[in-house]
C-alpha cells in the first residue's frame, strides 16, 4: 500500500508540474528524482544496479558517438548481457547445479525490471553504432533508463523516441491529461479480470489452482486452463501497459503500445505483430534482422527465426520449459511461412483465392489452437507436468472427463465472451464517431451515431459497475494482494 500511495503521489505532483513548467531542465530533474524515489522504494540496492548500469552505458555511447567501431559494440553488449546474467540466471545455476563457489549467488535478489531496462541500454548503443544523432546529457539518459512509468515492466522504449519528448518545452495539453487517465483506468481494469481469472470466482478455482494444485487433468480441462491462462497474462501484462502508457501520456510522453488485439490474429506471424510488442520488435530489429542478412540461404532465415525465438523464451527466464516454449513459436513462424509458400504456389497453379469468408474463420481458429497449446510450456510448473498436459489433449480417452469445476469454465468463456463484445462494441462506436470538423449535417445520424456521440455519458457508469463487481468478487475472497505477473521477468 505505501508504494501505491508513493507511487500516486510522485506521479500527480509530476502531472500537475508539467502542465505550467516549460523548462526542460526542470521537467527532467522533476522525472528524474521522482523515478529514483519510487525505485528506491523498493530496495536501494536495486538503485545501485541502475545507477552502475547508467554510468557503464552513458560511458560505453560517448565511446561509441566517437568512434562507432563494432569492438566497442561488442564490448558493451556483453557487459550488459553479464550484468543481466548475473541476477537474472546466475541464481537459478547455482540452485540447479551443485557446486559450492556459486551457492553464494543462489538467493542474489533480481532487480526490478532490469530486463527491460538492460534492453533499452543495448538498443541506445546498436543505435549509435548504426549512425543515430544522439547525444543526451548524463541526465536525459539516466531518465530514459529509469523514466517510472516503464522501468519494471516496460513497454521497451527507445532514446530516438524519447529524446525529443524529454527536451519538449510543450505543457501537456488537458487533452493528452484526459486520455491518460482513462487508459489508466482500462488497464486497472483489465488487471482486476486478471486477478479474477487466477482465484476464480470461488476462492482456490481459478486457473492458478488448475496448474499449481491439480494433478490430473482431461483433455478439455487442459484447454481450459491453456486459453484462459492466455486471457489472464493477456488482462494482466496488457493492463499493466495500458497504466504505464496512460501515466506517460498524462506527463505529455507518447510511448510504443505493447499490444494490439493479439487475439484477432490469423496466423503467428501476425500475432507476434500484436503481443508484446516493443519486446518482440526489439528482438526482430537487433537479433533477426542482423542475423538473417549474414547468408541469403532461406534455411539460415528460418534457423534464425527459430535462434531468435528461443532467445525471445530465455529473455523472461533460462529454463528448459521457456527454451521449448521459444523454440515453439519459432518452428511455428517457420511453418506459416512455409505454408504461405505453398499457397501462393497453390494460387498460381489454379488462379483461385481461397473465399475469405470461410478461410478468416479457419485461419483464426487454427492460429487461436497452436497459440494456446504453447501457453502450456510458459506456465507448467515442470516439464512433466507440461508433458502429461500434452499427452491428455492428443489422448481421445481424456475427453470423457473432466475435473476442473464448472465455474471456471464459466468464466473463462463469459471474459472471453464479454472482451469480443467490447471490441465489436468499440469498433461500431468508431464507424458511426463523425471526423473532427465534420459539418452536422454530414455526421452519422441513427441510433449507433447517438451512442457514439455520447459515449462518455454512458460508458463510465458501465465501467464503474464492472470494476466493482470485479472487486467484490476478487476481494470477496481474502486471497491477498494482486500480484503483477510478468514482475518476475
Amino acid at each position: 500500500m505505501f508504494r501505491e500511495i508513493l507511487y500516486s503521489l510522485v506521479f500527480a505532483l509530476s502531472v500537475a508540474a508539467f502542465t505550467k513548467t516549460r523548462s526542460p531542465r526542470v521537467r527532467q530533474s522533476i522525472l528524474l528524482v521522482g523515478s529514483y524515489t519510487l525505485y528506491l522504494s523498493w530496495d536501494a540496492w536495486f538503485a545501485g544496479v541502475l545507477l552502475a548500469s547508467t554510468a557503464m552505458n552513458f560511458l560505453l555511447g560517448e565511446r561509441l558517438r566517437r568512434m562507432p567501431t563494432q569492438i566497442v559494440l561488442t564490448l558493451g553488449i556483453l557487459l550488459n548481457l553479464t550484468l543481466l546474467a548475473s541476477f537474472k540466471y546466475l541464481p537459478e545455476i547455482a540452485v540447479n547445479i551443485p557446486f559450492s563457489s556459486l551457492q553464494r549467488f543462489a538467493h542474489l535478489a533480481l532487480p526490478l525490471g532490469i530486463s527491460f531496462w538492460t534492453f533499452q541500454a543495448m538498443s541506445y548503443l546498436f543505435d549509435l553504432y548504426r549512425g543515430e544523432e544522439l547525444d543526451p546529457s548524463f541526465v536525459e539518459f539516466a531518465l530514459y533508463m529509469a523514466f517510472f512509468p516503464v522501468t519494471i515492466s516496460g513497454p521497451i522504449c527507445r532514446m530516438p523516441d524519447m529524446l525529443p519528448q524529454f527536451r519538449s518545452q510543450t505543457p501537456t495539453p488537458w487533452a493528452d491529461i484526459g486520455r491518460g487517465f482513462a487508459r489508466i483506468a482500462t488497464g486497472i481494469l483489465m488487471m482486476q479480470l486478471a486477478r479474477l481469472l487466477g482465484q476464480g470466482i470461488l476462492s482456490g478455482d481459478g486457473i492458478n489452482r488448475g496448474f499449481d494444485q491439480a494433478t490430473r487433468w482431461g483433455g478439455a480441462d487442459v484447454w481450459c486452463l491453456a486459453f484462459g491462462y492466455g486471457l489472464q497474462l493477456f488482462f494482466d501484462f496488457a493492463g499493466y501497459s495500458h497504466i504505464a502508457i496512460g501515466a506517460a501520456k498524462a506527463l505529455g510522453f507518447t510511448l510504443p503500445e505493447n499490444f494490439a488485439r493479439p487475439f484477432q490474429s490469423t496466423t503467428p506471424s501476425i500475432f507476434w505483430t500484436r503481443w508484446h510488442m516493443s519486446l518482440s520488435f526489439w528482438i526482430r530489429d537487433y537479433i533477426f534482422l542482423g542475423l538473417a542478412t549474414l547468408r541469403r540461404e532461406m534455411w539460415w532465415r528460418n534457423f534464425v527465426l527459430v535462434l531468435s525465438m528461443v532467445l525471445f523464451g530465455l529473455w523472461h527466464k533460462a529454463t528448459l520449459l521457456f527454451l521449448l516454449w521459444g523454440c515453439y513459436h519459432g518452428v511455428l513462424l517457420v511453418l506459416h511461412r512455409l505454408f504461405q509458400q505453398f499457397e501462393r504456389m497453390i494460387e498460381e497453379k489454379f488462379q483461385r483465392v481461397p473465399p475469405a469468408l470461410l478461410w478468416t474463420p479457419l485461419a483464426w481458429l487454427a492460429t487461436a489452437t497452436l497459440l494456446s497449446l504453447g501457453w502450456i510450456f510458459f506456465r507448467a510448473n515442470s516439464l512433466p507436468q507440461a508433458f502429461q498436459m500434452l499427452v491428455a489433449v492428443f489422448s481421445s480417452t481424456s475427453y470423457r472427463s473432466h475435473f476442473l469445476s464448472g465455474s471456471l469454465y464459466a468464466l473463462v468463456f463469459a471474459l472471453a465472451a464479454a472482451y469480443a463484445a467490447v471490441i465489436l462494441v468499440n469498433d461500431v462506436l468508431d464507424r458511426y464517431t463523425a471526423a473532427p470538423g465534420t459539418p452536422p449535417a454530414n455526421a452519422p445520424a441513427g441510433i449507433a451515431a447517438a451512442f457514439a456521440r455520447h459515449r462518455w455519458y454512458w460508458i463510465p457508469p458501465l465501467y464503474a459497475l464492472a470494476l466493482i463487481v470485479v472487486l467484490i468478487v476478487t476481494h470477496a475472497q481474502d486471497a491477498g494482494a494482486a500480484q503483477f505477473m510478468y514482475r518476475r521477468f
